[in-house]
């Protein structure tokens, strides 16, 4: 058991304790979820991972030209947020998303609908009934120490209003 005794004017303080509990938490998770989400999109023009280190640049960015993970935009913008006053989250439902966050040590395709697959490899077209796959990680979802600072300058910015 803890005994807290308080001497003097204490009633700025109590407001001040009791201004805390009467945040709009929902707010705040909000405008950290959209901070968050607008650092993820920026990982997709920088090409880079929460950690700073670029992605490994795809084969078809590579050959065709263009960014690694967004030859089509449709992860990139797959990416959305949820909050409510108890917390929030980013991510997204892309079903590849994880393949590309995590990466794929080996991985076999198969034709399923023809006999084989037909694509192009280093300029040519082949034909095969099943291919390995090696996807390395490219992490898009995660929090940078950057992140970290921007939630905390949110934080204390909600604060400071309500106080």
């Amino acid at each position: 058991m803890y005994d807290i005794r308080l001497e003097g004017d204490t009633r700025a303080m109590l407001r001040r304790i009791r201004s805390f509990s009467e945040i709009d938490r929902r707010s705040i998770n909000a405008a950290l979820a959209e901070g968050v989400r607008e650092s993820t999109l920026e990982r997709f023009r920088q090409s880079k991972g929460p950690d700073g280190r670029r992605w490994k640049s795809s084969k078809r960015a590579i050959l065709e030209g263009g960014k690694t993970l967004v030859k089509t935009g449709q992860l990139r913008n797959s990416i959305h947020t949820r909050s409510d006053a108890s917390g929030f989250a980013v991510g997204t439902n892309a079903k590849h998303a994880a393949t590309h966050q995590f990466g794929e040590p080996g991985r076999t395709i198969r034709a399923r609908r023809k006999k084989v697959l037909r694509f192009q490899y280093n300029g040519k077209w082949v034909s095969k009934k099943q291919v390995r796959v090696k996807i390395p990680a490219r992490p898009f979802l995660g929090l940078s120490e950057e992140d970290m600072q921007e939630m905390k300058a949110t934080v204390e910015d909600f604060i400071g209003r309500e106080g």
